[in-house]
């Protein structure tokens, strides 16, 4: 049952939450926040540690209003998506800016997540994402995502290995069979 959480993708959650209303202020403001997570638990967590941070709300005095997961409409297209996002490494906090091509932006986090922890060891609990944008094609800044953007790309089949119907297959041959062509 542990490792069902670990195979688990990133969600995307919209949140509502406020300040509980009280008789000082019977109609406080409205906070909302798109939040990746692996399930609506953790999302809720993390808009009250967000909210702690930006405004004088937390859990105590605050209450959720909606907590809605965003799908999207349309994931059968590769898009290329901008996530503006910091993190904390061993030397300190650094802010980045990564481009993805992928088929969803739930997608392009969890492919996030993957490279800030093979390229800079950072653990997911030290990402915090900014921002994300679909970004048009003459937009992209990144050169591995650019090489994609061509309209001639072609992807050929080196190294391919005929098959062989079962009446003329053997075991034993005397020659190599001939793989490029």
């Amino acid at each position: 049952q542990q490792w069902v959480g670990a195979l688990s993708t990133m969600r995307c959650y919209q949140i509502l939450g406020r300040m509980k209303p009280s008789e000082k202020d019977p109609q406080p403001k409205v906070y909302r926040m798109k939040i990746f997570s692996k399930n609506e638990v953790a999302a809720r967590s993390k808009f009250w540690y967000f909210l702690s941070k930006l405004r004088r709300v937390k859990k105590a005095n605050g209450q959720i209003l909606t907590c809605n997961e965003l799908i999207e409409k349309n994931q059968r297209i590769v898009k290329n998506y901008g996530i503006w996002l910091r993190y904390e490494s061993r030397t300190g906090t650094h802010n980045m800016y990564k481009e993805y091509r992928e088929l969803s932006l739930n997608a392009a986090v969890q492919a996030m997540y993957n490279d800030l922890a093979g390229r800079n060891r950072a653990p997911p609990r030290g990402i915090q994402i900014i921002r994300t944008a679909e970004v048009k094609p003459e937009s992209v800044k990144r050169p591995n995502i650019q090489m994609f953007l061509n309209k001639d790309i072609k992807f050929p089949l080196p190294h391919r290995v005929m098959r062989v119907e079962k009446k003329y297959k053997t075991t034993f041959k005397a020659q190599r069979p001939n793989t490029y062509f």
